[in-house]
């Protein structure tokens, strides 16, 4: 039963749906998985800390009304349990070892030291490259297609042409409004800020060759022809730690946390 219920829990947190709704490879995968963490389980709760875990009676009706919340009625929910041979009792019987384990977990969690100011300005100082946001640029194009060869030439030199008569923004924003055929063009070819690797790889290099107001030669991609204008650049610069001491913190606290519960989960197969 416990098993099955494994199956019920992950087929909706990893598909969101029922198990029988999953396809063939779909429900081999889940059922890996449940085999996996039912073992875990199992050490877990056999475990010598496991006696003195006592489950809030408040937190047990909780979690069963979530799980009764992902079905659209009662009959849905009764003939999932059905299916997997569980009673409402048995349902609660599992929950409640499912939040032992949670309980447990949570615990060996809790006894990692808390992480302080001068532990994030270490990691800070170690991993400024993370901090530093690459430089970007606020981008706009005009997009022209075509069908053939005959229809490429001719695009190619009607943006030929166009780019040369384009001063400045507005004017470039007011012919991509006629002209480009892209949704952009609503915008006057607004692509907004962009970074790396977020264009067709064909458009990213004379993108961010651009000097602030310059127009790109024609380009082509993978839908058409296009000219892209830099209205601005965005250049890199690292973070204060100020602004991501909190972040830092969490994150590096979470990781020793998820750290300790793997230790001790090991210590159980050992």
């Amino acid at each position: 039963m416990q098993y099955g219920y494994a199956e019920l829990k992950l087929s909706w947190a990893l598909y969101q749906k029922a198990p029988e709704m999953l396809a063939d490879a779909e429900f081999a995968k889940l059922s890996k998985i449940a085999a996996r963490q039912s073992a875990i389980e199992q050490k877990i709760l056999a475990s010598p800390q496991a006696a003195n875990v006592i489950v809030p009676g408040t937190t047990l009706a909780t979690r069963i009304a979530e799980i009764r919340s992902r079905y659209q009625s009662t009959d849905e929910f009764t003939k999932d349990m059905e299916r997997i041979g569980l009673t409402e009792d048995g349902l609660k019987q599992i929950v409640e070892l499912e939040l032992r384990v949670e309980a447990l977990l949570d615990k060996v969690a809790s006894d990692v030291p808390a992480l302080t100011s001068v532990d994030a300005e270490i990691y800070y100082r170690l991993h400024p490259e993370a901090f530093t946001p690459p430089e970007s640029r606020r981008l706009r194009h005009i997009l022209l297609t075509f069908n053939d060869s005959k229809q490429k030439l001719k695009v190619l030199g009607q943006l030929e042409v166009l780019r040369t008569t384009l001063e400045n923004a507005e004017k470039f924003g007011e012919a991509a409004q006629r002209l480009s055929q892209c949704p952009t063009a609503l915008s006057g070819g607004e692509l907004g800020v962009v970074k790396r690797q977020q264009l067709y790889p064909e458009l990213e290099d004379a993108a961010f060759a651009l000097e602030q107001g310059q127009i790109s030669e024609v380009q082509e991609s993978p839908i058409g022809l296009h000219i892209l204008r830099c209205d601005e650049i965005l250049p890199s610069s690292t973070r204060p730690f100020i602004d991501v001491e909190a972040s830092i913190i969490e994150r590096l606290t979470d990781e020793r946390r998820k750290d300790a519960q793997k230790t001790w989960i090991k210590s159980l197969f050992a």
